[in-house]
């Protein structure tokens, strides 16, 4: 800032801009990870602010958010924003971007089809392929999580990633997808307040990921005030801000079993097998001849 100043002739007594402002230019006007979309925007006001002082408009600028939308216009980027609900097939997860970290909300919804499974949202080939793990993953255990096998034959499943413009890619986002198919699938909601990143396994282990501090900055920026991280990230969680960690609760998982009894709103329940009675033998009469049993003998021209 007092670069800008300078450059633009100004006094620090005539342009006040607080910590608040600048950090709320930051996450509404700019979205790089460096410094000079900012600084270019700083000089933007400060240039407005010079003109008002030469037409005596003022002696002094305030920079506030009504003065920021006048002179920039509205908002530039919108960084997301926590469910406010509780839903059914929507399940909040965490991304790693060149911008830093972000939230991404993963869909999932059915409909009466032949069990093709649709993937939109621009999505790159692991992102598929971790798609259709999920979805192996809840068919191979749907009678452990209560769910009727037929359902996945009768019906077409959608999953979809919202901004569908930009590209996205990569294995993080296996937990968030098998969640959203497991509470499609079962009618149980995903809590709105949580978020999860974490790569799945055919097995259902979780496996770790990368970027674990921009993602959790980014859940905290939206309101998340839940976690869930794989088992073997927890090491990372030192690199997080103090500030965040208070703020935000981090819960570490291994397995598929762990997510969902973290991320659903009720928990699971198995499918009761039915059992056929078999009719009970008397082990007196079991071995002999048909006959000796009490029942007629097999007659040569009785045979076909």
């Amino acid at each position: 800032m007092p670069r800008q100043l300078e450059e633009n002739g100004l006094k620090p007594e005539q342009f006040e801009i607080s910590d608040a402002m600048i950090l709320y230019l930051i996450r509404y006007y700019t979205r790089e990870a460096g410094v000079r979309q900012l600084e270019r925007t700083l000089g933007s006001l400060a240039r407005k602010a010079v003109l008002g002082i030469l037409r005596k408009k003022f002696d002094k600028v305030v920079i506030d958010k009504d003065l920021i939308h006048e002179w920039l216009g509205n908002e530039k980027v919108d960084y997301g924003k926590r469910e406010e609900e509780d839903q059914v097939g929507t399940v909040t997860g965490l991304a790693y971007t060149s911008f830093g970290g972000d939230i991404l909300q993963i869909e999932a919804n059915k409909f009466e089809g032949k069990g093709n499974l649709i993937l939109t949202g621009q999505l790159g080939d692991v992102m598929k392929e971790s798609a259709s793990i999920a979805l192996d993953y809840v068919r191979a255990n749907a009678d452990r999580y209560g769910i009727d096998g037929e359902l996945f034959a009768k019906n077409d499943i959608h999953l979809h990633v919202p901004e569908g413009a930009v590209p996205k890619d990569g294995p993080s986002a296996g937990v968030t997808m098998t969640t959203a198919l497991t509470s499609l699938m079962t009618g149980i909601p995903v809590k709105s307040n949580l978020a999860m990143t974490g790569e799945v396994t055919l097995r259902g282990h979780v496996l770790p990921i990368g970027g674990l501090k921009e993602k959790s900055l980014a859940a905290y920026r939206s309101g998340i005030t839940s976690i869930l991280i794989p088992k073997m990230n927890e090491k990372d969680l030192e690199d997080i801000p103090e500030e965040v960690r208070k703020a935000v609760t981090f819960t570490p998982v291994a397995t598929v079993d762990e997510v969902l009894a973290n991320a659903l709103t009720k928990p699971l329940k198995a499918k009761k097998k039915t059992r056929t009675r078999k009719a009970k033998t008397n082990p007196e009469t079991a071995a002999l001849p048909a006959a000796a049993a009490g029942q007629p003998a097999v007659q040569a021209g009785d045979v076909a």
